[in-house]
């Protein structure tokens, strides 16, 4: 488990971030996403995007639960399981043959802590009260397979 903390001072350098992030990446990859309303979460997955080129197609799945994006050699999928109550909602949606099929971005995962793969990053955001567009990334991995990501 590794622990790193980076401080965004515009949602441009958030998106940078996620960017460099999609970049080490590859299939059976999953990144959580913890923050409030409007902390950066959405951006983030933007700028991850459009490492792939596909920043146009982003909208939030929050009303149909994941978002798949198709790019090149790998698909990303892109869950917001702020509605669901727990994990059982998760399984019932068949979330869990996601992992294996490509890039999961999921919101709110701790929700579902219970059902994610045992290696993962987590992201929680932060807004700091110096600035309206600051924000503080507190990630965390777990597991081994992304020790040295963030060197």
């Amino acid at each position: 488990m590794i622990n790193f903390e980076y401080i965004s001072h515009s949602p441009e350098e958030t998106m940078n971030f996620a960017s460099k992030l999609a970049e080490k990446l590859n299939i059976g990859d999953t990144i959580v996403l913890n923050g409030d309303l409007g902390s950066g979460k959405t951006k983030f997955t933007e700028g991850f995007l459009k490492f792939f080129g596909l920043e146009k197609e982003i909208s939030s799945p929050t009303f149909t639960i994941v978002n798949e994006y198709n790019a090149k050699n790998i698909n990303i999928y892109h869950f917001d399981v702020y509605r669901f109550s727990n994990s059982s909602e998760f399984y019932a949606i068949g979330g869990e043959d996601y992992f294996s099929q490509g890039i999961c971005i999921i919101e709110w995962g701790q929700i579902i802590s219970d059902a994610l793969p045992k290696e993962y990053i987590e992201i929680n955001f932060e807004k700091l009260d110096e600035n309206e567009n600051f924000r503080l990334l507190k990630i965390r991995t777990v597991g081994n397979k992304y020790d040295g990501i963030f060197n």
